[in-house]
């Protein structure tokens, strides 16, 4: 579903960076659809001994994966589960916090200017919302204080966006993961998924859907959406006698924990637009072979859309792609890990401050 052009647009936004433990390369890329509605979130150093990656693949519109490059991190680094080590905890509260801070209107006036649809009467407004400056992303967090105006009783968007992300503190990683983008660790050159796709196929989904009052048309939630968890879609969580985790659609993450090992290689975090056309162990194998004469991890990430780009408008390799490409250093080998399986919960080490920020929509 959705609107195409009739060339697709091939220009590649692009980005490498690194810390110590790790280097990667990300790009995005409109294609064939008529707009571009892919976010993303890279920070090496969230903390000083954290980075962050996430990937949002809107619907509907860009506003909620804006919404989440620009304030789920910022979530996560505030949440006292954080302050005191639990990964897991802090990552799942912020998912459903970005459903909490959508509403009203705060919530309306960030999500106007995040998807264009306010008058650009004033440039300084827009900017002032939307572009804060420098380091001020991750060390100023925003209390979001209630603010009274014409949209106060605003319930939230009706657009929605996946979130897959992945947290890397020390020999760490913790993905959470709520849609259809997905995470895969590369170990030994075998493809593990650290993310489950939520389809309306899978029996536990297809359960909570019916019991919250929903249904199921060809594949789609209420015969719309495609997926079954989300973050904004508020149009599926209206149900007053449940909790959040079990409205028809829920921003509800899935949370998976693995020690890193000297056999893990990298890390790709992308929307279904790539997971449409390859399987995530012929990503895997594909990444391989670039790597062999390809250094630059963003360049990589590049090659696949050009391999994933359909010739023609209509199915797969149609949708916007983003990806993100994290490769493990280790001592041994430049351009490998830190330190066992994948397992689903969540704990962590020690964090605390703030610093560096790249977003791209």
């Amino acid at each position: 579903m959705g609107i195409y052009l009739s060339t697709p647009k091939t220009e590649k936004a692009s980005e490498d960076g690194e810390n110590d433990k790790l280097r990667f390369g990300l790009s995005s890329m409109q294609g064939w659809r008529a707009s571009m509605e892919d976010a993303h979130a890279a920070h090496p150093y969230l903390d000083e001994f954290t980075s962050f990656f996430g990937v949002y693949d809107g619907h509907g519109g860009k506003a909620v994966s804006k919404f989440c490059a620009k304030y789920l991190h910022q979530q996560v680094l505030k949440h006292e589960a954080y302050i005191v080590g639990d990964l897991g905890t802090s990552l799942q509260k912020s998912f459903l916090r970005m459903d909490e801070m959508m509403l009203g209107q705060r919530g309306w006036r960030e999500l106007a200017v995040l998807g264009d649809k306010m008058e650009k009467l004033s440039g300084m407004l827009e900017g002032f919302i939307w572009s804060p400056k420098g380091g001020e992303a991750n060390d100023r967090v925003d209390d979001w204080a209630f603010e009274e105006g014409p949209h106060s009783d605003f319930s939230g968007p009706n657009c929605g966006s996946t979130a897959c992300v992945a947290v890397i503190q020390g020999n760490k990683l913790v993905v959470a993961n709520a849609g259809d983008s997905r995470c895969v660790l590369s170990r030994k050159g075998q493809a593990h998924n650290l993310s489950k796709d939520h389809k309306p196929d899978l029996e536990a989904e297809k359960d909570r859907i019916l019991k919250a009052g929903g249904f199921i048309q060809v594949g789609r939630v209420n015969g719309s959406i495609n997926l079954t968890r989300a973050i904004g879609d508020m149009e599926f969580k209206q149900n007053k006698f449940l909790p959040v985790e079990k409205q028809i659609v829920t921003a509800d993450p899935d949370i998976t924990s693995v020690e890193l090992c000297d056999d893990d290689e990298f890390l790709v975090i992308a929307c279904d637009g790539i997971w449409d056309c390859m399987s995530s162990q012929q990503l895997v194998d594909f990444i391989h072979g670039q790597l062999k004469t390809e250094d630059k991890l963003s360049a990589v990430c590049e090659k696949v859309f050009d391999r994933c780009l359909a010739p023609t408008a209509g199915g797969e390799g149609c949708d916007n792609m983003t990806m993100i490409l994290i490769q493990f250093k280790n001592p041994s080998n430049p351009s490998a890990p830190v330190t066992n399986q994948p397992q689903s919960s969540a704990e962590s080490s020690e964090a605390n401050k703030g610093a560096e920020k790249t977003e791209q929509n």
